[in-house]
């Protein structure tokens, strides 16, 4: 069991092993299986992940044979990241009062069947319905599997392991998801950039079945039923303004209107949650000062990270002319450089140094890599001018990310451990929406900036366009790079200097597994 000084535990928190703890496991416990366990988590987690951007290198091909017009195309996109965004606090609450192992069960049933429905779509329809009903499950999914990796590791060295190698995952994800999708678009069919999923589900849901015990919480307060209208409308209001700014103007009512919806609605959750017997996100979670950096961090690493992922791709297929196998091959440094950091982070500098000193430095490297990006042209070659930023880049995100993964995750309540990670997926996914119709936006306007100042017939030559299009590349590394910057500035304000507090209630969840 893990100790606690009066410091270490919330305000208002029972002490641990007091009534309102959940039950204690039996004799034995930490499970032997616990890497087991790792290894199935992040079998799940990476199916969610990669979702984010399998698909897109997939999408010409699908619009191709399913006959959808350019407009629809975004949707493909937008259905999942609306189901999955706005429901995720929902599914982190219901693995508290249900209890993880079955929420995360469900979860992996209902992806791999929304996957297969989606990939043997015979029109858009049931094509936008299989991907709405993926980010329905991986809603449930991604908090349960968090959870699960917070309670299933309660010794500090072994959680800092458990983490780097969970947060190389969550950070990395996209990127393998860019070369898997290359491969089996370019190989096989689109449609198995959605088989694969079934897959990584048969191994998580047996390895699930085998591994993870059974239990459910010795209390189940009810369900806070109006915070989760709530926070459910006003999330997905959130990001679908966010989407439509993507393809509307943010002078559209369809735009403002529905971001200025999800805040007034996201503010009275946040008012309700101060006021309800069984708040689904208590407030205790995210007023911690190191866990409230952390959730902020996520947020803004969310909208940088878009940059390098989306408009690199663009850059390595329409500028260099890659294949999607070889734009997906030349992120496997940054993959690579990324996984090496979050080991380093969490298992060395993290339980030395806590947070402050890593995460700003993994967030300016960010910004570093970002602005290097910027001088990118068309007589740049891979070895010397992409590879480098890369490599800075993901060393950069592999420090930030599963430190405050870990430090999000840290010293909350038994009860409260599935909406912790939820939130964190939750600040991640919303980052992700905003960078999505942000960065998207800024590049079109400045494409089509300087294709007015620099054509000089009509329509502009292939010389302009190119250029047009590296001007746009380079306005999203800018702005991803101020991001980065800001996220510097935030985290080496608001972390708390000294160590973290990362232990565990362990002893009172394990059975909630």
């Amino acid at each position: 069991m893990s100790t606690h000084s009066p410091a270490d535990l919330n305000v208002g928190d029972p002490a641990p092993g007091s009534p309102v703890a959940l039950d204690k496991p039996t004799p034995g416990a930490p499970s032997s299986h616990r890497w087991w366990v790792l290894a199935v988590i992040a079998i799940a987690q990476l199916m969610v992940v990669l979702d984010a951007t399998v698909v897109n290198i997939a999408l010409p091909s699908a619009q191709e044979a399913l006959h959808f017009s350019d407009g629809n195309r975004q949707w493909i996109v937008t259905a999942y990241s609306l189901s999955f965004g706005s429901l995720l606090l929902l599914g982190g609450r219901l693995a508290d009062l249900i209890g993880r192992k079955i929420v995360f069960l469900t979860g992996v049933v209902g992806f791999a069947a929304a996957s297969a429905l989606a990939g043997a779509a015979p029109n858009f329809a049931v094509l936008v319905s299989g991907r709405a009903l993926q980010g329905l499950f991986g809603a449930l999914l991604a908090p349960a599997a968090l959870a699960l990796l917070n309670t299933t590791f309660t010794d500090a060295k072994e959680r800092a392991k458990a983490f780097g190698i969970y947060g190389a995952i969550a950070g990395a994800g996209g990127g393998i998801g860019l070369l898997l999708g290359g491969v089996l678009t370019e190989h096989l069919s689109w449609r198995w950039t959605l088989y694969v999923n079934l897959i990584f589900a048969v191994v998580a849901f047996f390895g699930g079945m085998a591994l993870l015990r059974k239990g459910a919480p010795a209390i189940r307060p009810r369900l806070d039923v109006p915070g989760t209208v709530l926070v459910t409308t006003g999330l997905f209001s959130v990001v679908y303004g966010f989407s439509n700014a993507d393809s509307h103007d943010w002078g559209s009512p369809l735009t403002w209107g529905f971001l200025a919806l999800g805040v007034v609605l996201l503010a009275a959750f946040s008012w309700s949650q101060t006021r309800a017997a069984h708040p689904l996100l208590p407030l205790r979670v995210v007023l911690d000062r190191n866990r409230g950096a952390s959730f902020a961090i996520l947020g803004i690493a969310g909208i940088g990270m878009f940059g390098v992922f989306l408009f690199l791709t663009y850059y390595l297929q329409l500028s260099l002319h890659y294949t999607p196998v070889k734009t997906g091959l030349g992120f496997l440094p940054m993959i690579g450089s990324l996984m090496v950091a979050a080991q380093l982070a969490t298992n060395t500098l993290l339980p030395k140094f806590g947070p402050r000193p890593i995460v700003p430095v993994g967030m300016a490297l960010g910004a570093v890599g970002m602005a290097w990006l910027t001088q990118l042209d068309l007589s740049s070659t891979y070895a010397a001018n992409v590879l480098p930023p890369l490599i800075v880049i993901g060393f950069g995100i592999g420090l930030a990310m599963p430190t405050v993964m870990s430090v999000a995750t840290s010293g909350v309540r038994a009860d409260d451990a599935g909406v912790a990670s939820a939130a964190v997926n939750t600040m991640q996914q919303v980052g992700g929406s905003i960078g999505t119709a942000l960065l998207n936006t800024l590049a079109a306007s400045a494409a089509t900036a300087y294709v007015t100042d620099h054509a000089t017939s009509n329509p502009p030559s292939n010389l302009v366009l190119a250029h047009a299009q590296l001007h746009s590349y380079s306005t999203a590394y800018w702005w991803s790079a101020a991001f980065f910057a800001v996220g510097t500035v935030l985290a080496a304000l608001m972390f708390r200097s000294g160590r973290a507090d990362l232990s565990t209630e362990g002893d009172a969840v394990a059975v909630h597994m």
